[in-house]
């Protein structure tokens, strides 16, 4: 049981002491960052499956 007390105690120190958090805007701007690459992304793929579905399509109808 000390063991388990030790280590939330260090954990709980090192979160407090040893962890640089982000300022609110710099948080901001990384989750728009973050939003813009993954709508980025999901219409890339998107654009993928409808060319290969459409590629897909002209095969097997011959």
């Amino acid at each position: 049981m000390e063991r388990l007390k030790l280590y939330i105690l260090e954990s709980y120190n090192e979160l407090v002491t040893k962890v640089t958090w982000p300022s609110w805007s710099n948080l901001q701007s990384s989750t728009v960052v973050v939003l813009v690459a993954s709508i980025l992304l999901a219409l890339i793929i998107f654009l993928m499956d409808v060319v290969s579905k459409g590629v897909l399509d002209q095969i097997y109808s011959l």
